[in-house]
């Protein structure tokens, strides 16, 4: 991975506070983290940063690989060719074109070899999905821009904790229906892979937390956790990683339990969001693992609440675009060992 290339940021829900935080990253930060270029609409950025008084000059680029040359002076912008009508803190689906078009065109250039990686400010999925998006999310969305079949897992990652979720989006009832002994070796799988390809973890330390309270109680609250995820754990085991578990999900998050694993392979959304969000959601990350492309997106959501009030912290985009060069690096250290 050359070092010159740049990430790549969308512009996310341009009612929420991408546009904010981007800028404050710039003004703020910008020793601080690898060069980005951001696809949007220029005006819409002076716009907004005269509203708030951020101090950021703008430069239009046609060209990824200028970012970088662009970066110390002024934030690169790749104009959009959708037009964008928004107003802070208004959601509108008639914007859905363009927020789908920057992140289409991110994608396009990290796989052409013409961005460092893909990260994402937050969308709106409600606003999106009246327009007739299908996609549950950022992640999936991402799996039918690379092709190749990826299956893509989502982790959230901090300094103080790697959690990932084997079931997503869906209602509690479905994930219990979902959850099989193959999906959580699927996941596992993939997950040793991204510890040991993505954070240079040589040899990965994974638990995994049991389904029901106390992880069944020897089958006196649930089947589950002996019948379907101790399985996967004994098939996990040969897979060149320290796996355990199932461990009661009551006792997995402490701060002696968490410095014994790498990453917790958790069996549902909340299980494995809560603690991470509750320990440490201002330098929380989420990153799509299984994918060919590096991408990174803040851990928390467009905040169109406080859109329209130029009161939002960049921490967790800021967080992200470290973390994306960071895995970019790493897979490239990776490839050059082996080849």
């Amino acid at each position: 991975m050359s070092a010159l290339l740049a990430n790549a940021l969308t512009m996310g829900e341009p009612s929420g506070i991408g546009a904010e935080i981007t800028l404050k990253t710039w003004r703020d930060h910008r020793s601080d983290v690898s060069p980005f270029f951001i696809i949007d609409n220029p005006d819409r950025l002076r716009q907004i940063a005269n509203t708030f008084e951020i101090d950021v000059p703008i430069v239009e680029i046609d060209d990824p690989k200028r970012a970088s040359q662009e970066f110390h002076d002024a934030l690169p912008v790749i104009p959009l060719q959708n037009d964008v009508h928004a107003t802070l803190g208004e959601p509108d689906a008639i914007n859905s074109k363009a927020v789908l078009e920057s992140i289409e065109r991110c994608v396009e250039y990290t796989l052409a070899g013409q961005a460092a990686a893909v990260v994402t400010n937050p969308i709106q999925k409600e606003t999106l999905y009246k327009s007739g998006f299908n996609f549950p999310g950022h992640t999936e969305f991402l799996a039918e821009l690379v092709e190749g079949n990826p299956n893509p897992v989502m982790m959230l990652a901090s300094p103080m904790l790697r959690v990932v979720p084997v079931t997503v989006h869906m209602s509690l009832r479905h994930a219990l229906d979902t959850l099989t002994t193959e999906l959580i070796i699927e996941h596992g799988k993939i997950v040793i892979d991204a510890l040991r390809n993505d954070f240079g973890i040589d040899t990965p330390r994974l638990t995994v937390a049991g389904l029901n309270p106390h992880a069944g109680e020897a089958g006196a609250l649930g089947d589950e956790d002996a019948n379907v995820v101790l399985p996967a754990i004994s098939i996990l085991q040969a897979y060149g990683a320290h796996v355990y578990g199932p461990v009661p999900p009551d006792a997995l998050f402490t701060e002696r339990a968490r410095m014994g694993y790498d990453a917790a392979l958790c069996m549902y959304h909340d299980q494995a969001l809560i603690p991470i969000k509750a320990l440490d959601v201002d330098r929380a990350v989420n990153t799509t693992l299984g994918l060919p492309i590096v991408r990174t997106s803040p851990d928390h959501g467009t905040a169109i609440d406080i859109a329209a009030k130029g009161i939002a912290q960049p921490s967790s985009l800021i967080a992200s675009m470290k973390m994306a060069s960071e895995i970019a690096q790493h897979r490239a250290n990776r490839l050059g060992s082996i080849s």
